[in-house]
């Protein structure tokens, strides 16, 4: 198998702490603060039941709330409170000491509000890091991250089997396999298991796994 030579890093849940936004948008706006101030950040899977399909917490699958808890998220200043997880900055930097092209592939609802948002958070590295977004919605079949894929491949000269895709969520790794990358699901807080059908996947918990993941060469 040929070695792995690039990374497309997911932002949100690997590199940046998505949840912190959603806690801090559910207790502190406007709308919702009343109804969820005591709520306790260990509890938010309760609001926001996991949909298996994600695997991880959305604010669109809020019972009764999602698409409009969804838009008003995306439409505040909660959207950019996000804070890196500690340890990101110098992971990327020993990555690409290690030799690695690295890359960030976010779908969003608003390419230039997020990649503006993605230059600010990853200052220190964007002299070596490439930032991709695309649009939800720009493809057909909401395959946004696998024509995202595909697109960036042909963009930068990239071969498919020489590429890892680290994602916390569950549809992401199937568009990984579909364009013939290598899936890597990255677990933080909430996700859940991966379903029967993808246990083959390799799963970290931290930037120190995922190195040791890819030096001894354990990519399925």
């Amino acid at each position: 198998m040929p070695k792995i030579k690039n990374i497309f890093w997911d932002v949100d849940g690997v590199l940046a702490d998505l949840n912190h936004a959603y806690y801090t948008f559910l207790t502190e706006h406007p709308n919702y603060r009343d109804q969820y101030k005591d709520l306790k950040f260990e509890d938010m899977d309760k609001v926001l039941p996991i949909d298996p399909k994600y695997g991880a917490l959305e604010l669109k699958t809020h019972p009764t709330l999602g698409p409009q808890m969804d838009h008003d998220f995306c439409h505040s200043e909660f959207f950019e409170k996000r804070p890196l997880y500690p340890g990101v900055i110098e992971a990327l930097k020993e990555f690409h000491e290690l030799g690695y092209k690295q890359f960030t592939l976010s779908a969003t609802f608003n390419v230039e509000v997020k990649k503006k948002l993605l230059n600010k958070l990853l200052v220190d590295v964007k002299d070596f890091l490439t930032i991709e977004c695309v649009q939800h919605g720009q493809f057909m079949h909401d395959t946004a991250k696998e024509d995202s894929l595909k697109a960036c491949f042909d963009k930068y000269g990239l071969l498919s089997d020489e590429t890892v895709l680290v994602d916390d969520r569950i549809y992401n790794q199937y568009a990984a396999i579909h364009v013939g990358a290598h899936p890597i699901r990255y677990r933080c807080p909430f996700t859940m298991d991966l379903p029967e059908d993808l246990k083959w996947i390799p799963e970290v918990h931290n930037m120190n796994e995922l190195k040791e993941l890819l030096e001894n060469d354990k990519i399925k």
